[in-house]
């Protein structure tokens, strides 16, 4: 099989169900979950197996599910006699928040914003999280115009601040400090 099939040389992309501008919101939104998907793999790799192996197979189990919104976001039509169901669902979501809880359990309490930043790992989920609130915000912009799957939108909010806690769960194992922006008060009480 050859890697490249000059199908897309006019600037359109086949989607599930048929084609669409390489440009449109629809393929911005899963392009750029498949970047936040790097991102992770990024930071997968920046882990010491000893310090961060449940990490590591939960964000595993992660890129498995954000290539599964990929592929609900490109579902545009199901072809004639094509029985697809969407991958990303409600118990996903619970799953993301009781992971959420766990890790959130390992760190102090919050008083102050926090930059990204400490270790390199925590800055590297900092950037997860980004991503995540940029696909969320196409997702947003995607569901105004188009009918999508509701549970994807959901996922990448809950997603975003699972990032974020298992940031600063990735400075406590690395026995970093978050860092805190100084510049505001306490705003967490």
């Amino acid at each position: 099989m050859k890697i490249y099939t000059r199908t897309g040389d006019q600037g359109m992309t086949g989607v599930i169900g048929g084609r669409v501008r390489k440009d449109s919101v629809r393929v911005e939104a899963y392009g750029t979950i498949d970047e936040l998907n790097s991102f992770v793999g990024t930071a997968i790799a920046l882990m010491d197996p000893a310090k961060h192996k449940e990490m590591i197979d939960d964000l595993t189990e992660i890129q498995h599910e954000l290539f599964d919104s990929g592929a609900d976001l490109a579902l545009v039509k199901a072809p004639e006699g094509m029985d697809l169901s969407f991958k990303i669902n409600a118990d996903m979501v619970t799953r993301l928040e009781q992971w959420i809880d766990r890790y959130d359990a390992e760190c102090p309490p919050i008083k102050r914003f926090i930059l990204p930043g400490g270790s390199p790992v925590s800055a590297a989920l900092h950037v997860c999280r980004t991503v995540t609130r940029r696909a969320e915000r196409l997702v947003v912009t995607l569901a105004d115009q188009e009918s999508i799957n509701e549970e994807v939108r959901r996922y990448l909010n809950r997603l975003s601040d699972f990032f974020f806690v298992i940031a600063r769960a990735a400075n406590v194992r690395e026995g970093k400090d978050d860092v805190e922006y100084k510049r505001g008060g306490e705003v967490f009480k």
